[in-house]
């Protein structure tokens, strides 16, 4: 069994021959694994143990977004090449007891409304998530990894930043490659490096709360030895992240690692997949048999139609779910929160024009007494 270890009360800059927060084909591995064989890593939390249990609202500002997402890795899968497909198995998910969720201005899908930070303590015990900031909720946990990922070839590197850059021309939300805070902290990887708030083709951020213990990822390889990193460890999540973060945690995660030979150039596999072949959390959780749900549809409060706009239904289908969780008496702040957690936003249809139907799932079994 290999594995990567690391010191939670250091910062990735600190230790980083443990990994990386950059994505970019030339960061050395930091391990090598054969097919089939363990490998339990290590992980820091998103944020890269910036915040504590001591950490307030005041704190944020002292926040370093460029280290956000420290990634344990990469290992080096011996015999993968391009045009392989990897499949990693998480074999286990250990979560440290201390947990996160917070409003950061400027980030979360409803950052024009929510604009004041706001901070939840998540104490990790007997599978449940519970909070003092938010009283009489309790979280079930089902722990994933939200950011797992190969590294990119230096075409892609080089295609994925154009694409990049002509979304933030036409005024779209993007971070570019910036040297600060980025581990490796000198050379192509710092100042090229793709930042990892997004997913790609390689995987990365993606925040698939379903790839919890026993799940298995499929990601196209494109640098030999594919170069496999992970971490951002959630211990619980809502379908959609509202907020911008799930039940942030530290975790320790087991993996094994098979190589399929030439499937993804064989079967033009460009993005990842996933599977699993039992449930990813209690039934009970997955398909709540005691839950309310709101609907949310695309037409602004003006009573403007913008017919077929899944964004926007699914924005008033999520502000509609933060109203109700108000009339139960919960802050605004408490209710953002507890949707990005706790609430799962589902596609209901997208035929029956001009209005999508986008609902939020609130299982009622949360609440406490």
């Amino acid at each position: 069994m290999k594995s990567i270890n690391i010191d939670r009360s250091k910062r990735l800059g600190q230790e980083p021959n443990t990994g990386h927060n950059r994505w970019h084909p030339d960061i050395p591995p930091a391990i090598e694994a054969n097919e089939g064989e363990e490998v339990v890593l290590q992980t820091r939390d998103a944020l890269d143990g910036q915040l504590n249990p001591a950490t307030t609202e005041a704190d944020f500002a002292d926040i370093q977004p460029g280290a956000i997402h420290p990634l344990t890795g990469p290992v080096l899968v011996k015999g993968a090449q391009p045009g392989d497909l990897l499949e990693i198995e998480f074999l286990d998910i250990v979560p440290e007891p201390w947990a996160f969720s917070v409003i950061l201005p400027g980030f979360g899908f409803l950052r024009d409304i929510f604009t004041d930070p706001f901070m939840v303590h998540w104490d990790i015990a007997d599978g449940w998530a519970t909070s003092q900031q938010i009283p009489g909720v309790r979280i079930p946990g089902a722990p994933f990894m939200g950011v797992s990922g190969v590294a990119p070839s230096h075409s892609q590197l080089q295609e994925w930043t154009r694409r990049e850059n002509d979304l933030i021309a036409k005024g779209g939300m993007v971070l570019p490659p910036d040297a600060e805070g980025a581990v490796p902290a000198q050379g192509p990887a710092a100042t090229e490096g793709l930042r990892t708030l997004p997913p790609r083709e390689n995987g990365g951020n993606f925040d698939v709360k379903q790839l919890s213990k026993g799940s298995k990822l499929l990601l196209p390889v494109a640098v030999e030895g594919v170069l496999f990193s992970t971490g951002d460890a959630h211990f619980a999540q809502g379908d959609g992240e509202v907020c911008v973060t799930a039940v942030e945690m530290s975790a320790t995660v087991s993996l094994r690692f098979r190589v399929l030979k030439g499937e993804a150039e064989r079967h033009g596999i460009l993005w990842p997949r996933f599977m699993r072949s039992d449930y990813f959390i209690d039934p009970q959780w997955a398909a709540p048999r005691n839950f309310i749900a709101t609907m949310g549809m695309p037409v602004t409060d003006e009573g403007v139609n913008e017919g077929e706009n899944l964004t926007l239904a699914c924005r008033n289908a999520l502000i509609n779910m933060i109203d109700l969780l108000q009339e139960r008496g919960f802050s605004r702040e408490q209710a953002y929160v507890i949707c990005s957690v706790g609430v799962d936003l589902k596609i209901s249809n997208v035929v029956d024009v001009p209005n999508f139907v986008v609902s939020a799932f609130l299982p009622e079994d949360i609440f406490q007494g």
